[in-house]
């Protein structure tokens, strides 16, 4: 046998189940915490499932780090031989096998959704899970959450917020304390006010009387009625006129959503000067025909022809 011709039949031989050991130990296998691998699920047991993510040793995917929400039926949740992401969590043991979680890297995730919304001063829509002495406890996208009783509209009967859904903006996002706050007044406060226009005739409940004005709620939100706007002539007295709980009709004058501020205003309903403070009933009563035209009306533009034909 020449030379030449042993390096060939070296090269044909079989590649046998020792070569392949010692293949796979000269392969640098290393998975560290932190670090998201792809896989698939070739077997399940009552603790979990073993994942195939290409290592010496299948890892180990426990029941409880299947997913953020609750899982009945592991097999439904993770199917197999579907690839997907996984997040290793511990590293291998003396056995090789890491260990994997899909609800801390869903968690993670919906910890870095909440940092953008509150940055973007966003709403999210959350459930009314549970509650306790100092408000209501919510599901929000997998994570825990809490809204204060004094950030909720509806603060008498907490209980029956229980299964309802809120709108709510973002107080606190803290996933290093797992802590995260929510507001559910403030997100219908500025829901409210986005729809509020200047020049609209609203009706409202006195909620508060002060030196300067009136506090009048809105349906969420609360509007300033400043003695000077209430009537063209000077008013000597608000207890004379209003009472907390009371139903008015006021014009909305101004509306800044920078510094949550409306400005009210009822001397325009006047007929003349001091009206309100000798028939305040009747000027209510009428108010939707005081006001002349609607915001929209204000904003159409005008018939050059009519405009023609009624001057000539």
């Amino acid at each position: 046998m020449t030379a030449q011709s042993r390096p060939d039949r070296e090269a044909n031989a079989p590649f046998s189940a020792e070569d392949f050991a010692k293949a796979l130990e000269g392969h640098d296998y290393v998975f560290e915490r932190g670090q998201v691998v792809r896989g698939k699920v070739f077997e399940y047991d009552s603790d979990g499932a073993y994942i195939d993510i290409g290592g010496k040793s299948a890892a180990f995917l426990p029941l409880r780090e299947v997913s953020a929400g609750v899982v009945t039926n592991l097999e439904e949740a993770l199917p197999r031989d579907e690839e997907r992401e996984f997040l290793v969590i511990r590293e291998q043991n003396a056995d090789g096998q890491v260990t994997l979680s899909i609800r801390q890297m869903e968690l993670k995730q919906a910890w870095e959704r909440m940092a953008e919304l509150q940055e973007n001063n966003d709403v999210l829509d959350v459930r009314v899970t549970g509650t306790n002495r100092g408000g209501v406890v919510v599901d929000a996208g997998g994570l825990r959450g809490f809204i204060p009783r004094s950030h909720l509209l509806d603060r008498n009967d907490l209980d029956a917020l229980v299964g309802q859904s809120l709108t709510t903006t973002i107080l606190e996002a803290d996933p290093d304390r797992n802590k995260l706050v929510l507001s559910h007044r403030l997100a219908e406060q500025a829901n409210r006010m986005s729809r509020l226009l200047p020049g609209e005739l609203v009706e409202g409940t006195v909620a508060n009387l002060k030196p300067y004005g009136v506090f009048v709620d809105l349906g969420g939100v609360t509007g300033l009625l400043h003695i000077r706007q209430i009537s063209k002539a000077r008013v000597p007295s608000l207890d004379d006129l209003f009472h907390e709980g009371q139903s008015v009709k006021v014009l909305i004058s101004e509306v800044d959503e920078w510094k949550k501020r409306v400005s009210l205003s009822m001397k325009e309903l006047e007929s003349y000067p001091g009206e309100l403070l000798d028939k305040f009933d009747d000027v209510m009563n009428n108010a939707e025909n005081r006001v002349s035209k609607t915001p929209e009306e204000d904003a159409a533009p005008t018939n050059t022809s009519e405009t023609t034909s009624e001057a000539e």
